[in-house]
Parts: C-alpha cells; sequence; structure tokens
C-alpha cells in the first residue's frame, strides 16, 4: 500500500510517497511561494503515484476541524498570500482519495508516536523551535484540537534577568517563540545559533525559557515524553541545562518515574527530521478508517 504525505510548511513542502511502516519510498522538496505556483506542483509530484491516501501537516493557524466551513483552510497565516487559502480543497478537488489534516508540529508527534521514540505512550508533547515555535499535543491518545488548535509557541514566561533585549514576538512580547526561537536568538545576540555554540550566557537564557514552558507544559498535561525538535535543539548542549532547569522549576511537587529520569523524558526528536513526513503517513493510514 503506498501512502502519499505532504509536510506543508512555511518554508517548503516536502512531498513523499511511503508505506504502512513508516518507510519513505521517496521524497522531494518545493519552495513555498504562493499557492498558485506551488499547488499546481504538488499535485504534478501526486499524480500517477498510485497512492491511497494523503496525510496533510500543514503549516499554520490551519482549520482542523471537519465540520467546520472552513476546514482545510489556512487561516490567518503570516504569509499574506496563503491567508484562506483553501489547501485542502484544492488537493481533494485534484486527488479523489481519502485525505487526513493536521498541523505540521502534530504531525511529527504522530510521527514519534507511531514510528519513534514515544511509540506505545498516548500522551506526548512535540516541540519544534526553530525559525518559531510550534508546540504538537496529543493527550490520551488524540491528538489535541479544541477550538482551534494548540498554539503553545505563545505562552506568556517571565523575562531572564540577563537578557539584554527581551523578546521580538509581534503579537507578545514575553512569550516562548518571542524569547526563544531562532530569530530572536540572532537579534540578542547579533549572531545565530549555530555560531554560538561556545557562549554559555547564550545556553543559560535559551535554556531557562525552554525550561519554564516545559514545566508549564507538564503541569497542565501530564504528558508521558517531552521531545525537542527545530534547528535551535541541534545545539545539544541545551539539553542538559533544560533537564537541570526543569528539575529546578517543578520544586519536588511532582513525583514520579519519568520525572526522576529526565534524560529520557526530555529528549531530541528521533526520527533524523522525518518525524513530519512519518506523521502525515499515519494521518493518511488514518484517513482510510
Amino acid at each position: 500500500m503506498k501512502i502519499g504525505a505532504l509536510e506543508a510548511g512555511g518554508t517548503k513542502m516536502v512531498c513523499a510517497v511511503g508505506q504502512e511502516d513508516g518507510t519513505i519510498l521517496e521524497q522531494i522538496s518545493i519552495p513555498t511561494t504562493t499557492p498558485e505556483e506551488t499547488i499546481p506542483r504538488i499535485l504534478s509530484y501526486f499524480r500517477g503515484k498510485e497512492i491511497e491516501a494523503l496525510g496533510v501537516a500543514a503549516f499554520g493557524p490551519v482549520d482542523v476541524k471537519p465540520d467546520s466551513p472552513s476546514y482545510g483552510h489556512i487561516l490567518d497565516t503570516p504569509k499574506v498570500a496563503w491567508r484562506h487559502c483553501d489547501l485542502l480543497g484544492q488537493l481533494k478537488s485534484a486527488l479523489p482519495i481519502p485525505m487526513g489534516l493536521d498541523t505540521d508540529v502534530n504531525g511529527s508527534c504522530l510521527g514519534e508516536m507511531t514510528y519513534g521514540c514515544a511509540k506505545g505512550l498516548d500522551s506526548v508533547i512535540y516541540i519544534t523551535i526553530g525559525t518559531g515555535v510550534g508546540v504538537g499535543v496529543c493527550s490520551g491518545g488524540k491528538l489535541v484540537h479544541g477550538m482551534l488548535h494548540p498554539e503553545g509557541g505563545h505562552i506568556l514566561l517571565t523575562r531572564h534577568p540577563q537578557d539584554p533585549k527581551g523578546g521580538i514576538c509581534p503579537y507578545h512580547k514575553n512569550c516562548l517563540e518571542g524569547f526563544a526561537c531562532g530569530p530572536s536568538i540572532e537579534a540578542r545576540w547579533g549572531k545565530k545559533a549555530a555560531d554560538l555554540k561556545d557562549a554559555p550566557l547564550v545556553w543559560e537564557i535559551e535554556s531557562y525559557y525552554i525550561a519554564q514552558a516545559l514545566t508549564d507544559y507538564i503541569m497542565i498535561l501530564s504528558p508521558q515524553k517531552i521531545i525537542l525538535g527545530g534547528g535551535v535543539m541541534h545545539q545539544e548542549q541545551l539539553f542538559p541545562l533544560i533537564r537541570s532547569k526543569v528539575k529546578e522549576f517543578i520544586g519536588g511537587y511532582l513525583n514520579t518515574p519519568e520525572l526522576n529520569d529526565l534524560d529520557n523524558y526530555i529528549v531530541p526528536a528521533s526520527l533524523g527530521g522525518d518525524q513530519g513526513i512519518m506523521g502525515c503517513i499515519k494521518l493518511g493510514l488514518d484517513a482510510l478508517c
């Protein structure tokens, strides 16, 4: 059985064909320009691939409620050309196969739970920290949507006393994304994260923000595992700093086997960057049910 997978990102659209076991048979990357340019290229790729379903994990905000009139539409995204684009509708009109849709980070969370380091768990958080911050949440075996979908990158935090610049988010001056995303690091220090590896204060401040957020997620959602991905998390020196601060911030209030083994509780993504595409495969499979 062949399943199509579309990881629809704000910078690139990754199109792939995979199998039920998560094997990726082929994939390509298409730049995300305008819908008029990008969607025909996506359709051209999938035509003739003999896929039985398509899973789509899209940048957002995106309407993920099947009973909504705007289901499958990109909503009020900063990418102006894509605002209110009926992405799923255009795909369905050209490809008459079952389709599943969720957010890009929920797709990554699903990929890790189906094929990766969170396999067998039913309550997991996946966080990507890169150009922005996105949070995918699965609770009780179901990806969390609610009135829209989680926007966990915009929870409000306390500013580090040694942070000279603060946050860069145009909506919230003290949210996780504004404090901790890659562009925030560059705005604060004048260099990209990859060029600051040996600057301890950079990672002291970064880990402070991430650990605050993780502590909030732990207290509210009680996940069985937290997975951290995205370009900023390629700085592996962050992991011990984050784990140490999470322990400090929890302050002994919770005592669980997971929190007593933080090395295996707060972990990096495990699927070599393919967690999003593999989550799309699972979304496609679920659409067949």
